[in-house]
C-alpha cells in the first residue's frame, strides 16, 4: 500500500506550502533603520542666520569692569592646586603686580571640610577668602525676621570673601559646607602678616581696591558703562553728554565643517537598486549621522558649544544634587528675558519629574512637533542625549547639566549659523559632490555640512551644573510614616 502521508506530519498535503510559495512572492521591505537617529530638537528650535561671508561677527558694548571668572583647579594624584596667576580672575586682584599675586598665593592653605562644617560664623571678627577646590559651600545671611537666607552657592573654582580681606567690620555672613570638600583659604591675618613683611604690598593692595571700587561705581551690573541721563521737569538743568563704546575685539564665529566620504561600489548601485536606490540610502543614513554630530558639536564643542560658551556668572549648581523645581527657578532668574526652552538629558528630565512627583507638583505637558514635552513655568524642557552624563568613579552615579537658552537675533539670544546656496547643495549648508571612481569601480561622494552657533549676549544662556540623575525616593517609607502619624 502506497504511503501518501507527507514526511512532516500525519495529514495529506492538500496545497502548496507557504514556505515554498514565499519563493514566488516579493518581500515587503523597509528602508534601513538606524537607532542612533534622534529628534534633534535643538536644531529644529534654533533660529538660523545666513552667513554669506563664512564668518559671523558679534559686536557688543565694551565691558569696562572685568567679570569674575572661575579659578582653574588642577588635581595631581588627588591633590588640588591652582596657579598663582589665576588669582587675577578675581576682579579686585586683576591689576595687582605678579609679585604681589605670587606672594598672596603662597599664603593660601588647603583644608578638608566635612559635611555641615561652619567655616565662618556671622558676627566673627575674622575674614577669609575661600576658593572651592572640590565640593560645595553656601553663604548665608540673616533676613529681617532672623531666618537664614542663602546669598551664594559655590562649587569648584568659585570664591567668596575677597572684599572682606581688607575690612575691619564683623563678618556679615555665615559660610558652611553642604558637601564634603576641599577648600583653599587665606585670612585677613595672613594678609596683614604679608603687609608687615613687605610694606609696599599694602599700598598696591589699597590702590587696587580703590580703583576697583571707583570703577564699579561707574558701570552697571553687567560691567557696561552707565549711560548718563537726566529726567524730571526741573528747568536750567544741564543735560549730560554721553556715548556708548564698543568692544575693540568683537568675537567672530567661523562656520565649522563636518565632512565624510561615502563610498558605493558601482556594481551595488547598478544591480541592487530596486526598490530602494542604494546611493540615496547611503547618503540618507550618512546625513543622519552628520546631523547627529552637528547637534553634539552645538552642545559640546570647546570653541562655540553651549556648555563651553556659558559665562561663569551664568553657571549655578544644584542645591542637593537632584534637579529640583527650586533649581530650575534659579536658572530662570538668570535667563529671565524671554526664555525659550530648557535642554536636558532624558535621564535628567526623569530625575526632575521624580522630584516634582515627590513634592506633588506634576509639570504641565504640551505638544511639541507632535510629541509630548513637559514644561516648567511654561518653558519646555526639551530632551537631548548629546548632553553627556559624567560618571562618578567613587559612587558610580552620574551627573549632567541642564541648559536654558533665549533664542533669536532680535532677542539678543542664541542663533544657529549656516550658509545657504553652496555648490552641490542638497539642503541648506549641506553639499554632496561626486569625487570620481577608483580603479576598483567604487564611487566616492564628499558630504560637507557647514554650521556654527553664536551666543549674542551672556545672559542668553545659563547652565545648571552637578545634576544628579541616579537618586530615587523611597515612596513606601513615606507611606509608612504617613500611616504612623
Amino acid at each position: 500500500m502506497a504511503n501518501n502521508l507527507p514526511e512532516s506530519g500525519s495529514l495529506l498535503q492538500r496545497s502548496v506550502t507557504t514556505t515554498v510559495a514565499r519563493n514566488l512572492a516579493n518581500t515587503t521591505k523597509t528602508v534601513p533603520q538606524m537607532m542612533s537617529i534622534t529628534p534633534r530638537w535643538l536644531l529644529k528650535l534654533l533660529p538660523w542666520v545666513h552667513v554669506a561671508s563664512g564668518t559671523y561677527r558679534v559686536n557688543r558694548t565694551k565691558i569696562e569692569l572685568q567679570k569674575p571668572e572661575r579659578i582653574g583647579i588642577d588635581f595631581h594624584r588627588g591633590i588640588a592646586s591652582f596657579r598663582p596667576e589665576s588669582l587675577k580672575s578675581i576682579p579686585l586682584f586683576s591689576t595687582l603686580d605678579d609679585e604681589v599675586i605670587s606672594s598672596l598665593a603662597r599664603k593660601f592653605v588647603i583644608e578638608e571640610a566635612e559635611l555641615g562644617s561652619t567655616l565662618i560664623l556671622e558676627g566673627e571678627n575674622r575674614h577669609k577668602l575661600f576658593i572651592v577646590a572640590h565640593g560645595q559651600i553656601e553663604v548665608l545671611s540673616k533676613g529681617l525676621h532672623g531666618e537664614d537666607l542663602r546669598i551664594a552657592l559655590l562649587s569648584q573654582g568659585e570664591y567668596f570673601g575677597e572684599e572682606e580681606l581688607v575690612s575691619d567690620k564683623p563678618s556679615g555672613v555665615t559660610i558652611r559646607t553642604i558637601t564634603p570638600g576641599t577648600i583653599f583659604s587665606v585670612s585677613n591675618t595672613d594678609v596683614e602678616q604679608l603687609f608687615r613683611e613687605k610694606p609696599a604690598f599694602r599700598d598696591s593692595f589699597k590702590a587696587a581696591a580703590e580703583e576697583y571700587l571707583k570703577l564699579r561705581s561707574t558701570v552697571n551690573k553687567h560691567g557696561e558703562k552707565h549711560i548718563d541721563l537726566v529726567s524730571g521737569f526741573a528747568e536750567n538743568v544741564e543735560i549730560p553728554e554721553t556715548y556708548v563704546d564698543y568692544t575693540n575685539k568683537p568675537r567672530e564665529y567661523s562656520l565649522n565643517a563636518i565632512q565624510t566620504v561615502v563610498r558605493v561600489h558601482t556594481r551595488v548601485s547598478d544591480l541592487y537598486n530596486d526598490p530602494y536606490n542604494q546611493i540615496e540610502q547611503q547618503m540618507r543614513l550618512t546625513i543622519e549621522g552628520i546631523r547627529e554630530r552637528q547637534e553634539w558639536e552645538f552642545i559640546n564643542n570647546r570653541e562655540f558649544g553651549l556648555l563651553h560658551s556659558a559665562d561663569p556668572v551664568q553657571r549655578i549648581s544644584t542645591r542637593y544634587g537632584t534637579p529640583t523645581p527650586d533649581d530650575l527657578d534659579d536658572l530662570l532668574t538668570l535667563v529671565w528675558k524671554k526664555p525659550a526652552f530648557f535642554l536636558a538629558h532624558p535621564r535628567a528630565i526623569a530625575a526632575f519629574e521624580r522630584e516634582c512627583t515627590w513634592r506633588g507638583v506634576p509639570p504641565v505637558t504640551i505638544n511639541l512637533f507632535g510629541s509630548p514635552v513637559i514644561t516648567w513655568r511654561g518653558v519646555p524642557i526639551v530632551p537631548c542625549d548629546k548632553i553627556e552624563i559624567n560618571k562618578n568613579n567613587k559612587s558610580g552615579i552620574g551627573t549632567t547639566n541642564i541648559i536654558l537658552v533665549r533664542v533669536g537675533e532680535s532677542e539678543q539670544g542664541v542663533v544657529g549659523l549656516h550658509q545657504a546656496g553652496i555648490p552641490g547643495e542638497i539642503s541648506p549648508s549641506l553639499s554632496a559632490r561626486l569625487m570620481g571612481l577608483d580603479k576598483l569601480g567604487v564611487a566616492s561622494y564628499l558630504l560637507t555640512q557647514y554650521s556654527s552657533l553664536a551666543v549674542l549676549t551672556d545672559d542668553a544662556l545659563a547652565v545648571l551644573e552637578n545634576v544628579e540623575v541616579g537618586y530615587y525616593h523611597d515612596y513606601e517609607h513615606r507611606k509608612s510614616v504617613a500611616k504612623s502619624k
